[in-house]
Formats: structure tokens, C-alpha cells, sequence
């Protein structure tokens, strides 16, 4: 049996094998942790399916592969095996190669096992159907050559949209994104070569850190959003003293467990959300995402927090939070961090959404932009709250303030628009029991 890499979401294309549980020679049952993957999101062990003996591992701890890429063999207990070193993953070749060299082989071994993808989930996949969802998550169906072209080029194909109306994403919708990305004019500009720029420093002067799947993706997709997407920014001051005092109130009002702690402790972030999420419905037009030849308008408020990892960040979504309350939003966002931390969260977890939040007030920033991840439309960014004096009749006073600012795709949003998304926030955190009704 041919052990494949696995899909762990829509849009990972290849992982890489951190660990091997198992070497070539040992036995092995079905559920024994055989190795461990990372992606650009999660790291997660990949059991066996079937009993029998490690006979060969292709891809060594530290390698790259593609998904649908053969790791390893597993041979049938009692049959004679030679154990192997682990061997890189070999070159990309042209689409047709992979399945003409896969062909012979398997047709003169007696008796062949049927290769199965170690998926986590145990959605039993064959080779030709490991290369992405048959339906994406916005409903689009995929054809089987589109999905092993774009596999093969790295096309992300939640960015693709069918030819015809209401149709298909074929093989020619992709063959068409391979040709944009090759034309030269459509590439980002390259930077200087590592070797040129470590020229420019003398030896023993640094540490050089390779990087993961995850820095390796957030500097590639940050970067094309900056590049391609025409980002403004609306920058408010928002009173936030009726929200601390009514959260104040709500944690001293929480009951004790056994242990003695407090049953619930609202953060500041938890009213942030649920203000985010209503104020997206106060402003559908803004509810939306970018689909290159058209926008989607959403109908819930999905939004994604920014959660700091080591090496990275990630933003788990808060799924319908418009129809939430507090408590649920709290306990969900802590379960979501906590699992992110360990990267352990589920491709359905981060994927998709229709907006975002990026809060640095507790590292006492007082205002930043952040950029926009594709494909939303918007990313609110959340300063530090802190005293600020304002003019009152009497002379002026002191009231605690944040500052906010919203980056908007200006494909998709508007000045006029972004400001009234900006202004429902507003409102609903300087009238905050709004939010918990």
C-alpha cells in the first residue's frame, strides 16, 4: 500500500514530514502513528490504515512533498523487506508525467493494494482524487483534471472562478491562471539572493534561521496582497469607558466553580467581535469578499481573530458571531487559541470567514494598519485604550479611548462605504448593551 501525503485543506498544496514514528523494516497496525506533517497552518500525526510491515520510506524527516505524493510503502505482514533510507521527494515533473510513471508500476505488482491517503479525518481518497475538494466552500464544483493541474502548479483554487456562469471550474480556467502566473509582468519584482545579502554582512556575525512552511506562506501571501490589492484606511477614536465599566460588572457578577475561579472573565476582544460581526450586518455591502471577476456577499458574520503563534499567527474564525452572545464568543475564542497554539485547529476553522481582526492594545500600541487577507475585503486593526483629554464646557476632561483602523480592498469597498462600517462599530461599542441583548 502506497501511504500518500495527505489533503488537510482546500488551498495546502504540500507538507512537510517533521518525524518519523516508525522505521523501514518495523510493523506496523492500523492507528500506530506512522509520521507527523506540518502545513503552513497545523502540525498533525498521520496513523496507519492497514497492518502490515514499513517497507520503504521515500520522504525523510525535514523534506517537502506534495499533497498526493507516495511517503512511504507498506508491504503485507511476512513478506520479505529491505529497509531503505528515507529519500527527498523527487522533482516536480510536467501534469501528464506523474500519471504515466504511476501506471506501469502498479500494474505489474500481483495483487496490488489500493493506495489510500492517510487522511486525518479518514476520508479514504484514491491517488486520482487527492488533489483537492471536489466542491469548493463557496459551492463551485471542481473537475478532476482542474484539481490535479492546480495541485501541480500550486494554483489556489479558491481564487478561481468558472468561464461560464453557474459552471464548473475546468481544466482551461486553470491552464489560464498557469499562463498569468507565468507572465513576467504579473510576477512580484524579486528581492536580492540570500547569498547577495549575507555578502553585505561579515561571517560569524548572525545566526541564519531557515524558514517553516508557516513563514514561508505569510511572506508569500502578504506579499502578493500588498502588491495586488489597492488597500486604503479610515482611522476612528472610539470612547470605550460604558464598555470597561459594563464588562467590569459582568465578570464581578460571575459565579465560582469548585475551584474557585470565576466562571467566565469577559475580555475586551470578546466585545470587539461581537461589535465587528454587527456591525458587518449593519453594513452588508461591506459583508463581501473579493472573487476576482465578481464579489460575494455573505449573509453571517464570520470573523477571523489574529491569534500570535511562535514563528507566525493564524486567524481561527468565530463562526455566525452576529447571533453569538459574549459567553459564547469568549469560551469559543479561548478553545480556538488554545488549539492554535498548538496548531491542532481543522482546515474549516481558519479558512474562509468574511472579515478580520488584528488587536496589538495589549502590547500598548496605540494605532497600526494591518493588511488585508485575501480574500476579504476588509481587516480591522485595534490600538491600546488609553486616557485622552477632550474639550468639554468647562474646560476639558479625560476619557479612555481607542483607536481603530479599518483597511478596506478598495475594489470592493468603498470610502463612503468604509466609513459607515466604521461608524456602526463605533456605535455599537460606545452603546454597548447593544451587544448583549
Amino acid at each position: 500500500m502506497d501511504v500518500l501525503m495527505p489533503q488537510l485543506g482546500e488551498t495546502v498544496a504540500e507538507g512537510r514530514v517533521t518525524k518519523w514514528f516508525k522505521s523501514a523494516g518495523d510493523k506496523v497496525a492500523p492507528g500506530d502513528n506512522l509520521f507527523e506533517i506540518e502545513t503552513d497552518k497545523v502540525s498533525m500525526e498521520v496513523p496507519a490504515t492497514e497492518a502490515g510491515v514499513l517497507a520503504e520510506v521515500r520522504v525523510a524527516a525535514g523534506e517537502i512533498a506534495p499533497v498526493g505524493a507516495v511517503v512511504a510503502v507498506i508491504a503485507a505482514s511476512g513478506a520479505a523487506v529491505k529497509p531503505t533510507a528515507a529519500k527527498a521527494p523527487a522533482a516536480p515533473q510536467a501534469p501528464a508525467a506523474p500519471v504515466a510513471a504511476v501506471a506501469p508500476a502498479v500494474a505489474s505488482t500481483p495483487a496490488p493494494m489500493r493506495p489510500v491517503a492517510l487522511d486525518p479525518f479518514r476520508e479514504v481518497r484514491t491517488p486520482e482524487r487527492n488533489y483537492g475538494p471536489a466542491k469548493l466552500a463557496s459551492g463551485v464544483a471542481v473537475s478532476p483534471l482542474a484539481r490535479r493541474l492546480a495541485a501541480q502548479a500550486g494554483i489556489d483554487l479558491a481564487r478561481l472562478s468558472p468561464s461560464r456562469p453557474h459552471g464548473r471550474i475546468l481544466a482551461n480556467d486553470v491552464e489560464t491562471a498557469i499562463g498569468n502566473q507565468a507572465t513576467p509582468a504579473a510576477k512580484p519584482a524579486a528581492g536580492p539572493s540570500a547569498e547577495r545579502v549575507k555578502a553585505l554582512y561579515a561571517p560569524g556575525s548572525y545566526d541564519e534561521v531557515p524558514l517553516d512552511m508557516m513563514r514561508r506562506t505569510i511572506a508569500a501571501r502578504l506579499t502578493e496582497a500588498a502588491q495586488t490589492i489597492p488597500h486604503f484606511q479610515l482611522s476612528a477614536d472610539v470612547a470605550i469607558e460604558r464598555l470597561l465599566a459594563i464588562r467590569e460588572e459582568a465578570n464581578a457578577s460571575a459565579v465560582k466553580n469548585a475551584d474557585g475561579n470565576p466562571a467566565f472573565k469577559l475580555s475586551l476582544n470578546d466585545f470587539i467581535v461581537k461589535a465587528w460581526a454587527l456591525a458587518l450586518q449593519r453594513a452588508p455591502a461591506a459583508n463581501a469578499v473579493w472573487a476576482e471577476d465578481r464579489i460575494l456577499r455573505l449573509h453571517g458574520s464570520d470573523i477571523g481573530v489574529a491569534v500570535a503563534l511562535e514563528g507566525g499567527l493564524i486567524t481561527p474564525l468565530i463562526r455566525g458571531a452576529q447571533e453569538k452572545s459574549l459567553l459564547e464568543i469568549s469560551a469559543e475564542m479561548k478553545d480556538l487559541a488554545e488549539r492554535a497554539r498548538a496548531r491542532r485547529l481543522k482546515p474549516h476553522e481558519y479558512q474562509g470567514g468574511a472579515s478580520a481582526i488584528s488587536n496589538l492594545g495589549m502590547y500598548g500600541i496605540r494605532e497600526f494598519s494591518a493588511i488585508i487577507n485575501p480574500p476579504h475585503a476588509t481587516i480591522l486593526a485595534v490600538g491600546a485604550g488609553e486616557r485622552r483629554p477632550v474639550e468639554a464646557e468647562d474646560g476639558f476632561r479625560f476619557v479612555t479611548k481607542m483607536t481603530v483602523t479599518l483597511s478596506c480592498d478598495h475594489r470592493v469597498v468603498d470610502g463612503a462605504l468604509g466609513a459607515e462600517l466604521v461608524g456602526a462599530f463605533r456605535h455599537f461599542i460606545e452603546h454597548p448593551v447593544g451587544l448583549m441583548v
